[in-house]
C-alpha cells in the first residue's frame, strides 16, 4: 500500500494517480481518518502525562499524610478516559488501514498518461510475423486435426473455459515449462521454488488482490482458502513479515504453477479456443531488491522474460502500459505480446512489473540497512512465460502446409529429438 506519509503530504498527487487508475480510493475519507486518529494520540498523550504527574502528587500528599482522595478520583478518570480513546483510536486505525487498501499504487513517472489500452506505446519489437505460404489454421483447427487439444470435453467435464491437452500437446506444454525453468535457473540466476497452490487471506490481501480484485478469484467455501490466480502471491509471500538484510538482496526466484481465475469480469473477451481460460500454467519470475535498483531490475526481468521468446524464434513486442491500462498494485509495466499467424492478432503472455514498496508494505517485507533505519524493499514479477498462449503462439508459427507442427529447435532435445508433431 501506499505509505501514508504521501498521502498526507502530497495528496493532490494521490487523487490524481486514482483517477488515472479508475479505482475509487477516497483520499479525504482518509486525510479526515489521519487527522481524528492523530487528534486522539495527542489527547491521549496529555491524558497519560497529566495522569503520571497526579500520581507522583498523589504519592507526595500520602508520604506527608494529607488527603489524597480527590487526586486519586482524577487519576481513576483520566485511566478511564484513556481507556476509551485506546479503543477508539484502534477502531480508527482499522477504519484507517481498510481505506488505505483501496489506494492504488503511483504511476512511475515515465508511465504514458492514457485512459486505456489505446495509450500504450510499443517500445520494441522482435522478428518478422510468419509468412506461411498457405492459409494459416488456428490452434484450435490445429489442436483438433492433430488430436492433442480437446475442449469439448473440459466443457463436459467442467465448464467453458477448461480444456484437455492430449499426447504430443500435453508433452509440449510439459517441455516448454522445463525449459523455461532451466533457462531462468541456469542462465539467468533465479532460485527455483516449487509454491503452494492454496494460499490464505492475508497472501492475497499482500499482493493487492484482495480486496480489489476478489471477485475473480476462486475461493475454497469449508477452509479460509484461496486458489492462486498467479505464482507471485505464494512467492511475493514467501518472505512476508520478514526483515531482509541489504547484504542478502537481491532474491530472484522462479516458479511453476497452475493458476485459476473467475475472470468474473470478461465475460464473452478473448473466448477462442485456449486464450482466455479459468485454468492454466504459467512460470514466474520474482524479484526482492534494493529501492536504488529496482528500475534497473524491471529491464532486467523483462529482457530474462524476452529471452525465452527469442530463442523459440517467435515474433513478439514489447509494450509499455499507459496508467489508464495499470494493474491496482503496479507502478509500472511492460506487456510482452507474441504474434499468432492463425489467429492474426498479438496475444499477452508476460506483465513484468515494477510495484515499487507497494506490496512490500502490505506483506510487511523490511529491509535491513547496513546502516539506518527500517526500510521496506521493492518487488518485482513477471511471466517468464504464461501458458497456453505461448503454446498457441508455438502451433500457429511453426504449423505447416500438411497441417504438422515443427518443434523448434530449443525444444527438440526435452522432446527426445522429436522434429515434427504429426498426430497426438
Amino acid at each position: 500500500m501506499i505509505d501514508l506519509k504521501i498521502v498526507r503530504e502530497h495528496p493532490d498527487l494521490v487523487r490524481e494517480a486514482v483517477r488515472k487508475k479508475h479505482e475509487k480510493g477516497d483520499v479525504d475519507g482518509i486525510l479526515q481518518l489521519d487527522q481524528k486518529r492523530r487528534q486522539l494520540l495527542t489527547e491521549m498523550e496529555k491524558l497519560k502525562a497529566d495522569r503520571n504527574r497526579a500520581s507522583e502528587k498523589v504519592a507526595e500528599l500520602k508520604r506527608s499524610g494529607q488527603d489524597a482522595t480527590s487526586l486519586i478520583s482524577e487519576t481513576r478518570a483520566a485511566g478511564d478516559r484513556i481507556r476509551m480513546l485506546e479503543t477508539e483510536v484502534g477502531s480508527v486505525e482499522a477504519d484507517l488501514g481498510a481505506a488505505l487498501e483501496w489506494l492504488p499504487n503511483l504511476p512511475a513517472a515515465d508511465v504514458p498518461d492514457g485512459e486505456d489500452a489505446t495509450a500504450n506505446r510499443v517500445v520494441r519489437e522482435w522478428g518478422k510475423k510468419k509468412e506461411h505460404g498457405f492459409p494459416a489454421r488456428t490452434h484450435v483447427e490445429l489442436g483438433d486435426a492433430l488430436g492433442i487439444l480437446d475442449l469439448a470435453r473440459g466443457g463436459k467435464v467442467t465448464g467453458s473455459g477448461f480444456f484437455f491437452l492430449k499426447g504430443a500437446g500435453a508433452r509440449l506444454e510439459r517441455t516448454l515449462i522445463q525449459f523455461m525453468l532451466d533457462l531462468h535457473t541456469r542462465e539467468h540466476g533465479y532460485r527455483e521454488i516449487q509454491p503452494p497452490y492454496l494460499v490464505n487471506r492475508a497472501s492475497m490481501r499482500g499482493t493487492g488482490q484482495v480486496p480489489k480484485l476478489e471477485d475473480d478469484m476462486f475461493r475454497c467455501d469449508r477452509d479460509p482458502y484461496f486458489l492462486i490466480p498467479t505464482a507471485e502471491v505464494p512467492l511475493t509471500n514467501f518472505l512476508a513479515g520478514e526483515e531482509v538484510k541489504e547484504e542478502d538482496l537481491p532474491v530472484w526466484l522462479v516458479g511453476a504453477s497452475a493458476c485459476f481465475r473467475r475472470e468474473a469480469g470478461a465475460h464473452g473477451k478473448d473466448t477462442a479456443g485456449m486464450v482466455r481460460v479459468h485454468q492454466f500454467q504459467k512460470v514466474e519470475l520474482l524479484k526482492f531488491v534494493a529501492p536504488e535498483t529496482s528500475a534497473a531490475e524491471l529491464e532486467a526481468l523483462t529482457a530474462n522474460a524476452e529471452t525465452v521468446l527469442q530463442k523459440l524464434g517467435l515474433h513478439y513486442r514489447v509494450v509499455l502500459l499507459c496508467s489508464g491500462d495499470l494493474s491496482f498494485a503496479s507502478a509500472k509495466t511492460y506487456d510482452l505480446e507474441v504474434w499468432a499467424p492463425g489467429l492474426g492478432r498479438w496475444l499477452e503472455v508476460s506483465s513484468c512489473s515494477n510495484f515499487l514498496d507497494f506490496q512490500a508494505r502490505r506483506a510487511g517485507i523490511r529491509l535491513r540497512r547496513k546502516s539506518g533505519p527500517l526500510d521496506h524493499v521493492h518487488t518485482l514479477n513477471g511471466s517468464g512465460l504464461g501458458l497456453p498462449r505461448v503454446l498457441i503462439a508455438v502451433l500457429e508459427h511453426y504449423q505447416q502446409a500438411d497441417g504438422s507442427i515443427a518443434v523448434p529447435e530449443a525444444l527438440r532435445d526435452y522432446m527426445d529429438g522429436v522434429a515434427v508433431i504429426k498426430t497426438g
